[in-house]
């Protein structure tokens, strides 16, 4: 599917609002990708010229003659248009062919099958694999960013390159190799779900057998499958596999996995492969950069096939920026001091023993803690997750078992007499936690454990060197980092909370104090060493971090905003929110509220002053919530006081008003929900109508002013709310019946809603025929000539008076002539005038219909 408003994307923005956008039908709601085409077309060979005979069919088909001279419509037959370009991406022949067999996946996930499709990134990796196969080259990198679908991208590949191989009768025999057990059991997972049949090798022999077969497939159903490599137990194994007898009718092709590590050109794993067979395919997958002064992995793997950068993946919307945060100061005195007294009970030994004593441990458990369920309040969202990354396997241990024995509870149902402000915060708790250390449980557990995680029914991971790299659950969005970490392993660290998840704009890093000048220190070389890699295309990784001075940007804007405003009592703040009149004011407050709400903890830190030192996440939640409110009522008012066409009100979205209770009980939200339920409904079959001057839709459009008029739904009480529901629900019946009766009134002019409003108009007059079916008949000749008139003179609707003059011989000739409808002067010009107004309208403003 393609949906298109016609406009340029906007990368700044949260949402895929602005732009050309594919996706997959879906139950739910579709995801929507962005595409941004990489190869430059030859339009000229690739576009037929349109005839003017088809264009006038397609107009014709879509009732839409009128439009065919009108400046907006000659603009957008422009090939370079936003529409027109994703068209021609994405529905040319061969672009068409290539995604319905190739870019399909379903997968099968915790909450069912999902339908997914290749991103475009993965569609044009897959094409300059082939490019490179095609030009004789055996070995390459994809470097794709950190959540973009590498394990995707293999499953892709699978598909594209069995038939790529087949054409020439040759049959593909396909690997992934890993370096650790953690990363085979989420590839085999990943490949499984997707429908693949997954054999895995975990020892040397295995290998060595497989490597020896000639058979491509272990499975009797013949679906297509992968062989995963787990090289950790066998990697410096002295012995070199090698065989000479394998078939020259099959096809090795194998997918390394993060290549940045691992592959040391001195073990024997890399030797091993390349005697394996000399005639493989190696593509290296990557998602960090490729540094170290050890050797160059672009002479062990080749040179980049293709480069998806973190920048073009935040801009597409498929991975978050980061916000790192820093501990409160308050924490950090007592940490150091828990630190001295470990230190006093242990005595001088080990700093790893220091930092895994229950002395310092539990304060810094309770800090994070406290801090995940005040960022769950912030985010107004229970369901994140947290993971705490520890100093060792130790400290792990300890924080584990001291989480068990004072935060652990049973997910038990809500006390049914418990306030909804409790109960959202009972919500906000964490209550549950897993330890995932290569030495607690077996295999099975683990993996059930990091399912459960995902699933959402676990808050809190504890790790130590496992889940670092290769981890996507996207609703992980707060990462505790109590360790250094170095080199390519940060990056991969950090990337495990830069999933998008719902309407997050951030994910979030929180550095303990004693580690931030070592963590500064590592970033910064880091990034030193991605300079001298990758020179000018430094740039597309430095907006992994949002930079102190946006942050400083946007609080202090805030600051500015908020001081004429009583941030202390939410009453007074919501009666001088009211008082505003001014639109855009609202909207720039509403805007800066909603950053404050990602960047709490940072302006909780950062705050000058008093009164932004008392601000709290409920408060910040409070004024949001009012400011929201106070914009829908103005643009309701602007919308109903002004006059015009109701449709400006339609596109309020009237069942987005947040309602607002002092008391809140369960069956005032169940009816809340039915009250926005039935808006919804009543707005969706109000804005299908197209005849917005009939007598009975200004009848319903006014009833629904006065609804609104008479009291803001955000304060009515639970009786009035029973009644609203009642009045809409009447509202909603009568504009479906008005609806239906339109709808197959149209039908008869072949959809064209212009001669239904016309034929409407006529038949409510009365005196000029009683019966339809004259009208109808008289009206669907005029439409044949009045559309052959637009089609054959370019320039006839630029003149009102000329297209009315040349229109009225028509009049006479379709009614009184042909009909035997009596006319007289001022019936004929009043059956003129509504035609010549009709085509005029749409000429001028109707072609956003198309």
């Amino acid at each position: 599917m393609i949906f298109s408003n016609n406009m340029e994307y906007d990368d700044a923005a949260i949402q895929p609002i602005m732009g050309a956008f594919y996706a997959t039908p879906s139950y739910h709601e579709p995801s929507f990708n962005y595409f941004r085409e990489e190869e430059i077309f030859n339009l000229t060979h690739l576009l037929n010229p349109l005839t003017e005979a088809e264009e006038i069919r397609v107009l014709k088909d879509n009732n839409l003659e009128v439009i065919r001279n009108s400046p907006e419509f000659i603009t957008n037959k422009d090939p370079n248009r936003p529409t027109n370009r994703i068209c021609t991406s994405l529905l040319s022949r061969e672009r068409l062919a290539f995604m319905l067999r190739y870019s399909i996946a379903y997968v099968e996930t915790e909450n069912g099958m999902q339908k997914h499709i290749m991103r475009y990134p993965q569609l044009f990796a897959t094409k300059a694999i082939a490019r490179k196969l095609d030009e004789g080259i055996r070995k390459g990198i994809i470097w794709h960013t950190q959540g973009s679908g590498k394990t995707a991208l293999t499953y892709y590949n699978v598909k594209f390159l069995t038939d790529y191989y087949q054409r020439n009768n040759v049959i593909p025999k396909f690997y992934f190799i890993v370096d650790r057990l953690d990363l085979l059991q989420q590839a085999q997972s990943e490949f499984a779900s997707r429908g693949l049949v997954v054999h895995t090798i975990n020892s040397r022999d295995e290998f060595t057998k497989d490597i020896k077969a000639t058979k491509v497939i272990h499975n009797n159903s013949g679906k297509p499958e992968i062989t995963v490599i787990n090289i950790q137990k066998f990697a410096d194994d002295p012995t070199i596999v090698s065989t000479n007898d394998y078939s020259v009718d099959i096809q090795r092709v194998y997918f390394l996995d993060e290549v940045h590590r691992s592959y040391n050109p001195k073990g024997s794993f890399l030797a091993n492969l390349d005697v394996s067979d000399r005639n493989a395919i190696k593509i290296g997958l990557t998602g960090t950069p490729l540094l170290g002064t050890d050797y160059n992995s672009r002479s062990l793997f080749g040179d980049y096939i293709h480069k998806y950068y973190y920048n073009a993946s935040i801009a597409d919307g498929y991975t978050l920026r980061l916000i790192r945060e820093d501990i409160q100061t308050n924490y950090k005195i007592a940490l150091q001091e828990a630190l001295a007294q470990a230190e006093i009970k242990q005595g001088d030994v080990d700093k790893k023993i220091i930092y895994a004593h229950p002395t310092f441990v539990e304060p810094m458990l309770d800090y994070i803690v406290q801090d995940f369920e005040n960022s769950r309040g912030a985010c107004n969202d229970s369901t994140i997750g947290g993971m705490v990354i520890c100093d060792s396997s130790e400290q792990a241990k300890q924080m584990f078992e001291i989480f068990n024995a004072k935060y652990k509870k049973d997910n038990d149902a809500i006390k049914t007499d418990t306030s909804y402000t409790e109960h959202l915060k009972e919500k906000s708790k964490v209550k549950s936690a897993a330890l995932i250390l290569h030495d607690v449980g077996d295999k099975q557990e683990r993996k059930d454990w990091i399912d459960a995680f995902k699933a959402g029914k676990i808050d809190f991971l504890f790790v130590y060197n496992m889940l670092l790299t290769g981890f996507d659950a996207p609703r992980l969005k707060k990462l505790y980092i109590g360790r250094v970490i170095r080199e390519h392993n940060l990056l991969q660290a950090l990337t495990r909370v830069n999933r998008t998840y719902k309407g997050f704009r951030y994910g979030y890093v929180v550095d303990f104090a004693d580690i931030r000048k070592e963590f500064d220190a590592t970033n910064k070389a880091y990034f030193e060493e991605l300079q001298a890699e990758l020179g000018d295309e430094m740039e597309s990784y430095s907006h992994l971090f949002k930079s102190k001075e946006e942050i400083d940007q946007e609080i202090n804007l805030l600051k500015d905003l908020l001081f004429r405003f009583d941030t202390e009592n939410m009453e007074n703040f919501s009666e001088q929110i009211q008082q505003i009149a001014d639109r855009k004011q609202v909207l720039e407050l509403k805007k800066s509220l909603a950053d404050a709400k990602s960047l709490y903890n940072l302006m909780r830190l950062q705050g000058d002053y008093e009164q932004l030192r008392a601000l709290d996440f409920e408060k910040i939640n409070i004024m949001f919530r009012e400011t929201s409110n106070h914009l829908d009522m103005l643009n309701l008012k602007e919308s109903i006081e002004s006059g015009e066409d109701t449709t400006n009100l339609l596109n309020l979205a009237l069942e987005d008003v947040i309602f607002k209770f002092k008391k809140i009980a369960e069956e005032e939200l169940v009816l809340a929900d039915q009250l926005k339920d039935t808006l919804r409904k009543t707005r969706e079959a109000l804005a299908s109508n197209f005849d917005q001057q009939d007598e009975k839709f200004i009848s319903l459009k006014e009833e629904l002013e006065r609804l609104f008029k008479k009291k803001k739904l955000s304060e009515v009480t639970q009786q009035e709310m029973v009644a609203n529901i009642g009045t809409l629900q009447q509202i909603h019946e009568r504009i479906k019946e008005l609806n239906r009766a339109n709808k197959q009134l149209s039908d008869k002019y072949k959809g064209d809603i212009k001669f239904t409003r016309v034929h409407k108009r006529l038949h409510e007059q009365g005196d000029i025929s009683k019966s339809e079916r004259q009208i109808y008949e008289a009206l669907i000749g005029l439409k044949q000539d009045a559309d052959e008139r637009v089609l054959d003179s370019e320039n006839v609707l630029d003149n009102e008076a000329y297209f009315a003059r040349v229109m009225m011989p028509n009049i006479i000739k379709r009614f009184k002539n042909e009909q035997n409808i009596a006319l007289n002067p001022t019936t004929t010009r009043y059956i003129n005038q509504l035609v010549v107004n009709e085509y005029l309208k749409e000429f001028n403003g109707g072609s956003g219909q198309w």
